[in-house]
């Protein structure tokens, strides 16, 4: 079975993180979160591909981080490489938080859940949002586009990754992904992870996707769902 064969279809519950609410039935409890970078913990920056593809001179119909590892040459993946690291490099100085981010992400952090970032940006944009919008908050692992021997998203190495380096004993059972594209949804539900679409103008075409367990407007709306406990979509039904 190949990492992107697909994963069971069915409910995802976990317990509820305030323990003066009602347990929920069969829910296992929650052992932390992942979240992806650019358009999920920072507002989404969609003209950085534009000018990626037209530093490579492909298509939008083309993938890039695999364009680039198509190349025949090692200096040529380094030098696609260099330009998609200055567009990145360029855009990082206008990043903007996700409202409810902090909010958020103080409240993981008072209920004492893992939490682990796993995107196709590499390291630099990720270290300056941290210390730009989350200083004191602490993501252990990173997964970037470069970390040895992962394949990116929507292959779901990454986040098995994380799930092995927490020490879990059932493939990402226990985690949640969040991310706002269907590589991250893909990603998620294929190493077993139950998966948040955090929704925008261009991805609500993904809340109706049998990858997506639920979705969310804001990140912060995550704190009330979490505290009453997690309850995705069920299987073969449409999100409400």
């Amino acid at each position: 079975m190949s990492s992107l064969d697909r994963y069971p279809l069915r409910q995802r519950k976990f317990a509820p993180l305030n323990p003066a609410v009602k347990e929920l039935p069969n829910a296992p409890r929650l052992a932390g979160v992942v979240f992806d970078v650019d358009g999920t913990l920072c507002l989404p920056q969609h003209y950085m591909f534009s000018e990626m593809r037209a530093a490579l001179g492909i298509d939008k119909s083309i993938d890039i981080l695999q364009h680039i590892r198509d190349l025949p040459t090692s200096q040529e993946r380094e030098a696609a490489v260099q330009k998609v690291r200055d567009v990145e490099r360029e855009a990082m100085l206008k990043q903007e938080p996700q409202p409810g981010l902090v909010r958020l992400m103080d409240y993981l952090q008072s209920r004492k859940l893992e939490r682990a970032l796993c995107t196709r940006n590499f390291e630099a944009p990720v270290q300056h949002l941290i210390r730009n919008h989350l200083p004191g908050h602490i993501f252990l692992p990173i997964i970037t586009r470069d970390t040895p021997n992962v394949l990116p998203k929507p292959d779901p190495a990454g986040i098995l990754y994380i799930a092995e380096e927490w020490g879990l004993k059932n493939r990402a059972d226990s985690l949640i992904m969040v991310g706002d594209s269907l590589d991250d949804m893909t990603a998620g539900h294929t190493a077993g992870a139950a998966t948040v679409l955090l929704a925008n103008e261009r991805n609500g075409h993904l809340k109706e996707h049998e990858h997506t367990d639920l979705w969310i407007d804001r990140l912060d709306d995550l704190v009330e769902i979490l505290e009453r406990g997690f309850v995705g979509n069920e299987v073969g039904k449409k999100p409400a």
